[in-house]
This record gives C-alpha cells, structure tokens and sequence, in this order.
C-alpha cells in the first residue's frame, strides 16, 4: 500500500488535481470574464455527476492500478506524452474560448442573439470545433498521463459519442442562425 505515497503516484496525482483544478477554474474566470458575473452560474464550472463518477472510476482504477501493478504507473513517457496532450487540450480550449469571445457559451444557444456571430478568424480558421476538439484532448491526455488504460479507453469513447450528438445538433442551430455563410465555413 506504500506505493500510493511513492514518487509515481505523487507527481502522476499531483499533475492531475492540478489539471483539473486549472481546467474548471479557469472555465470559469473566463466566462465571468467574458459574460459578466451576473449571466454565469456554477454550471460554467462544468461539472456533472456523470463527470464526476468517471473521475471517481479514474482514481479507483488508479489506485487499484498502483497498489497490485505498480510497474504499470512506472512508463514516464507515457505519463508525460499525457501531460502534453493536456497542456494541448487545454491552450486549444482556452484559445477558442478566447478568440470566439461572448460567442462562446457553455450551454448551445438555440436562438439567435445579437452579439452571436460565426466565428471563423483565429484557431477556428483550423478546426471547427476547437472548445470540444481541446476538451476532447484533454480529457484523454489526463488519462494517459495517470497510465490508467481502462480509463483512457472509457474516457475517449464516452468524450468521442458526447460529441458525436452534441456537435450535430449545434450545427443544426448554427445553420439555422448563419445560412450559406455556416455551409460555406463549413467545408
């Protein structure tokens, strides 16, 4: 049982309290940011209770993991490659975040308001959905830098179907809003 006081799991749980802290803090200083104090509510915290049981089955598997296979936590490429991709995700998120400025929302917006417009410029020239491809990677890259493989599957699969419905029915919406000029940024 010393192993979950050993260097390994430290540093390895250490980066990911920190990762997760950062990425909910700051989702919701910029909202603050960028909406004003009155139009944000704890939910730009992002945090669910389904969210919240895979963190949990994230660290139960961590620990198990850690206690019965400690060699398992031991390939520091492979934690420090998932340090990477949450750095990624998350300057990737946060630049969307950013750049769309009082566009970017975190619950879909299915009327159209004025200070809505088509973000094209910045990060969005490259991606056109940088806020879910930065979470994306960062969700898995948190898992990969635990070395944690059931949860790095789970995560990129339950992340991968969210937007699978997500994004279909944001565009269905910013299609409605943008037209031709949706279509055309679109291909």
């Amino acid at each position: 049982m010393t192993e979950i006081l050993s260097y390994t799991a430290c540093r390895q749980l250490s980066q990911m309290f920190l990762a997760v802290i950062f990425f909910h803090s700051s989702e919701y200083i910029l909202a603050v940011a960028i909406h004003g104090r009155s139009n944000v509510t704890l939910k730009s915290l992002l945090i669910s209770k389904n969210y919240l049981l895979a963190m949990i089955f994230s660290l139960l598997e961590y620990i198990v993991e850690i206690v019965l296979f400690p060699g398992l936590k031991e390939h520091w490429w492979i934690s420090d490659t998932g340090l990477a991709l949450v750095v990624i995700g998350e300057f990737t998120r946060k630049l969307a975040i950013i750049t769309a400025g009082r566009a970017f929302t975190h619950l879909i917006k299915v009327y159209h308001e004025e200070h809505h417009l088509l973000i094209t410029h910045g990060i969005y020239r490259f991606v056109r959905h940088p806020g879910y491809s930065g979470f994306f990677i960062w969700s898995v890259g948190t898992q990969i830098m635990l070395c944690n493989p059931i949860s790095t599957v789970g995560f990129a699969i339950v992340a991968w179907k969210f937007f699978a419905e997500r994004i279909p029915y944001e565009e269905y919406f910013l299609k409605r809003f943008f037209g031709s000029e949706y279509e055309e940024y679109a291909r």
